[in-house]
């Protein structure tokens, strides 16, 4: 087996990752498994990580494992998007982590480890899709999870910002902050009409709260936002909630959790490999929770871009 290189984020689920590390790093040594740990010291370090990494080993292929949270591994991805050469790995030490519960990499750390080296010893890696968003004026960003543009990207934004992540992490809580923040935000956000084009198809919406375009099913700590998105079928999930007063949004907020909002007449939803958004006022755009900029957004489906070890889907 290749040596792998571990990115670290020691300050995950408030630096309950520096545990999930310590249970990693003895499996590693009692297993004799040739490893290098990089951790990371600030915002983005991640991503620099994993491409510096993509450059030193042009020529050979590199596993590259994130231990962290879905924003951890956001970057990774983010910083080996150019790199064929890199095949991911991911061990959950987040308060989200929507990218394990999709993709059936076990919570437990010595769990993890052990089913992801077992897929890299039988090279059992699996090419999930993964969604580019492009903006006039940045580089292109990946997503491996969701997206967002509305109100949502102002949750995601609120939840990372929020002091009391520490404290909803501290007891365990760590996924409630999603839902602390939108209800915090819920009789503040102004609504906008949006333009949303999905494959050359143009269609109009008033009133816009968000619009969520997903790769997997899980998103904001376990919601399940798109219950029938599948991470390698070539398409991506829009979700679409619009024209809902305050009151029974809050009421279709608590049903997304077993995937029930599709039910209502004010949810939209369509799959397509294409999507441009527009909306009458500029509002912030999210890649896995993580603020990226404003609208207008395109996005395009990227199929098989990622080669992950480790991970089960159907």
């Amino acid at each position: 087996m290749k040596r792998i290189y571990f990115i670290v984020n020691l300050h995950a689920k408030n630096g309950g990752c520096r545990k999930t590390w310590g249970i990693i790093e003895k499996e590693l040594k009692a297993k004799k498994v040739s490893y290098k740990a990089f951790f990371t010291e600030y915002p983005g370090h991640a991503a620099i990580l994993a491409d510096s990494i993509g450059r030193f080993l042009t020529s050979d292929e590199a596993f590259v494992t994130a231990v962290g949270g879905d924003g951890t591994f956001h970057e990774v991805v983010n910083g080996s998007a150019e790199h064929r050469n890199i095949t991911l790995g991911f061990i959950p030490a987040g308060s989200g982590n929507d990218f394990s519960r999709g993709l059936g990499i076990p919570k437990h750390a010595k769990r993890a480890i052990s089913q992801l080296l077992k897929s890299m010893d039988q090279k059992t890696v699996q090419f999930i899709d993964s969604g580019r968003i492009s903006q006039q004026g940045r580089d292109h960003t990946y997503f491996i999870n969701s997206m967002g543009a509305g109100f949502d990207a102002d949750v995601a934004k609120g939840s990372n910002e929020s002091e009391m992540k520490s404290l909803f992490n501290r007891f365990l809580l760590g996924r409630l902050i999603y839902v602390y923040i939108l209800l915090k935000l819920l009789f503040t956000y102004k609504r906008t009409d949006m333009e949303i084009w999905v494959d050359g198809k143009k269609y109009k919406f008033e009133k816009v709260w968000f619009v969520a375009i997903s790769n997997q099913i899980y998103y904001g700590g376990g919601m399940k936002i798109a219950p029938d998105a599948v991470p390698t079928d070539g398409l991506l999930d829009m979700t679409v909630v619009y024209s809902l007063s305050r009151l029974k949004l809050l009421f279709v907020f608590i049903t997304v959790f077993w995937g029930g909002h599709a039910a209502f007449q004010e949810v939209w939803t369509c799959r397509g490999m294409k999507v441009s958004i527009r909306s009458g006022r500029k509002v912030r755009v999210h890649a896995d929770g993580e603020v990226i900029g404003e609208t207008p957004v395109m996005i395009q489906v990227c199929r098989g871009a990622v080669p992950v070890a480790g991970i089960l889907t159907n």
